[in-house]
């Protein structure tokens, strides 16, 4: 594989531009070209800002040669498509907005954008965020780089496809139900979801109200920690260094709630939280109780989507069947069960919270199958019949309801393709948790992008 600048960690590429041996604007053209040769195959891209990122490339060129260059300066990203940019359009991956031009930009991108970052484009996602695979009616579904015949995950599967196959260094996504988490594991990336609350996305696309969460995809916990520095500090603070780490208790739960796991994964993952103990680590191995997030997280999510886009339902655009249901779902949803969540949502962090006083992280299975083909879910996995909707990925949601930081890491691979190991951490103890993924991360010595698709 190419070892050029866009596969570089932000801090080469900052030190490059900043010695002015490499130029902002060659790093962009050489982002827009992996763009066209490789969005065919992946579909990770909505649309590509040649245009913008050159404007934005030569600003970060002038900002080097005056001293004001930001903590971003330069670096290809990659905004996915729930996000505004002003002057663009946001599909939110749905035909009724398919030509919806922004009249502003959200939150999360001004804080980007402040920090000197260079936009490639808008990344694919699922309708309205409501699918943990990447498919719409827009076009294709989005692909993975390991195996473009496999899903690449969702909600934000172009932004995971986008840094993976590397077009970009950075991709910012959000986490409703593990729309960062879930990709991130299926592509080989760092997936970070921040404890709720604490990153905001003023004027931008609402759903998962109760659990969401903006966030990195990365390829290094490093870098992973520089984009969340720029979310949480209004992109004008200096990124955040790792937290010198003492021993932690690490509860590893292997199977929560007694779902399956593929066996290939499982082994991949016994042997990451080896490596976990051998950092010097207590490690261990409990059956802690995550169970009743079902029951808050549907109806919550369903009562938002009927409020906010339930007259979808009679107008001229076509919808996804998945889309569709829930929506129809949510006209449907009982009152008592809506109050019922409502109540639920507190006591079920409180509970979560609790396993805290005991242990300092928890590590599950990031998901429970490598990536699957594209159009299609497992049905059963490990011989046992499993869901449709979370069958797959049922140990991300969980940290949504709860509220807590979770992170994904490459953890090796099964068959070809990328297994991920799931930290979560206490409320707030975000750069923390970062802190030991990192460690971590040096401990296992991965290169996962060796192993891409002979096609990309």
């Amino acid at each position: 594989m190419d070892e050029g600048p866009l596969w570089w960690p932000v801090q080469r590429l900052v030190e490059a531009y900043s010695s002015g041996s490499l130029s902002p604007v060659e790093v962009s053209e050489l982002a827009q070209a992996r763009l066209a040769q490789v969005n065919p195959t992946l579909h990770a891209f909505v649309l590509a800002t040649p245009e913008l990122a050159h404007r934005q490339a030569v600003a970060a060129e002038a900002a080097y040669r005056n001293g004001s260059a930001g903590p971003l300066a330069g670096v290809p990203v990659s905004i996915k498509d729930v996000f505004h940019i002003k002057g663009h359009v946001t599909t939110l991956g749905s035909l009724a907005h398919a030509n919806d031009v922004a009249r502003h930009d959200s939150g999360a991108v001004r804080r980007m954008l402040r920090a000197g970052a260079v936009v490639v484009g808008k990344t694919n996602v699922s309708e309205f965020c409501q699918s943990a695979t990447t498919d719409n009616l827009l076009g294709p579904d989005t692909s993975n780089p390991y195996d473009p015949s496999r899903t690449a995950g969702g909600s934000s599967g172009g932004a995971a496809a986008a840094v993976a196959s590397g077009t970009c260094t950075l991709g910012l996504g959000s986490d409703g139900g593990g729309s960062i988490r879930i990709p991130a594991s299926f592509c080989g990336l760092v997936g970070f979801k921040p404890t709720y609350g604490t990153i905001a996305d003023h004027g931008g696309f609402r759903a998962f109200s109760p659990f969401i969460s903006v966030g990195p995809l990365a390829r290094t916990a490093a870098d992973s920690r520089r984009l969340h520095s720029v979310l949480s500090a209004n992109g004008t603070g200096a990124p955040d260094t790792p937290d010198d780490l003492s021993p932690r208790r690490v509860a590893w739960c292997p199977k929560p709630e007694g779902r399956p796991i593929d066996a290939d994964v499982g082994d991949v993952l016994a042997a990451a939280v080896r490596r976990l103990a051998a950092c010097g680590h207590e490690v261990s191995s409990v059956d802690l109780d995550f169970g009743g997030w079902e029951e808050i997280f549907g109806p919550l999510v369903l009562a938002e989507e009927g409020e906010r886009r339930g007259h979808l339902l009679r107008g001229p655009h076509e919808l996804t069947w998945y889309q569709k249901r829930s929506l129809m779902a949510a006209e449907q949803l009982d009152p008592g069960v809506l109050a019922a969540a409502r109540f639920a949502l507190a006591q079920y962090r409180k509970r979560v919270d609790r396993y805290f006083s005991s242990y300092d992280v928890i590590a599950t299975p990031a998901t429970a199958t490598t990536a699957f083909e594209l159009g299609s879910r497992p049905t059963t996995i490990a011989g046992e019949p499993v869901g449709r909707l979370w069958g797959a990925f049922p140990f991300a949601a969980p940290f949504n309801v709860s509220g807590h930081p979770a992170v994904v890491l490459p953890a090796g691979f099964a068959n070809g393709l990328p297994v991920a190991i799931q930290l979560v951490g206490r409320y707030g103890g975000d750069t923390e948790l970062l802190s030991l993924v990192e460690q971590l991360e040096a401990e296992l010595d991965l290169r996962p992008f060796a192993r891409l698709s002979p096609r990309l």
